[in-house]
């Protein structure tokens, strides 16, 4: 995993492996996936989740070590719920491989106290953007399902005055288990099948995108 700088595991957290798929769709074709989805997943009864979230994200910066990025967020519409940080490594080499279904990256999530961005800051890392993203959450056994609209900011840290960022909302499909289960890839790419033709959910080159 050329790149992926390695970071102590923090007590209470567990290191995961995340199964990934994206993509995303028009704000006027939202609505055709979402009943998709409410038909599909295991929310038929009650519906799907709501959330609105705000996702801070910093990054640490080393003279010889490549750059670490950090994940903080928190839920706007439960504010009583703990922060979460996530680390998140490079994609495993391979994602070029067509018998590799699904995106895999490891994964770090802990959840933290209301000051974790004062934490950060004083640990040296930057603020390098922050958003707020709304939409649903569909659940389909250990397969999770995010329809999110993503809103930037026009004021720093102000989450009242929000500008959308596209026409579209992103779709993920994830799945964050132990190492080694790599039949989930291929029930993921199962589900994402049903979801055409109004989404194509793919793996994501990150590498690729940043030498663009």
């Amino acid at each position: 995993q050329g790149g992926t700088m390695s970071l102590p595991v923090p007590s209470g957290s567990v290191s995961m492996q995340e199964y990934l798929l994206q993509g995303s769709v028009l704000d006027t074709s939202c609505e055709t996936l979402l009943h998709r989805l409410r038909g599909l997943s295991d929310n038929v009864d009650s519906g799907p989740e709501a959330f609105m979230d705000h996702e801070v994200v910093y990054i640490l910066r080393g003279s010889q070590t490549p750059p670490v990025m950090l994940r903080a967020r928190h839920a706007l519409d439960q504010p009583d719920l703990p922060w979460q940080l996530r680390y998140v490594g490079t994609a495993e080499a391979g994602i070029g491989d067509k018998s590799r279904s699904t995106l895999v990256r490891t994964c770090i999530d802990v959840a933290t106290s209301d000051n974790v961005t004062t934490f950060l800051t004083d640990m040296g890392f930057r603020l390098d953007h922050e958003v707020v993203v709304k939409g649903f959450l569909f659940t389909k056994g250990c397969i999770k399902v995010t329809v999110g609209k993503i809103f930037r900011m026009a004021v720093p840290g102000n989450t009242d005055n929000l500008d959308p960022l596209t026409l579209s909302h992103m779709v993920e499909l994830s799945v964050v288990s132990p190492s080694g289960q790599d039949e989930v890839a291929d029930t993921m790419k199962m589900f994402a099948e049903q979801l055409k033709p109004i989404v194509q959910l793919e793996k994501v080159d990150y590498r690729r995108l940043q030498q663009v």
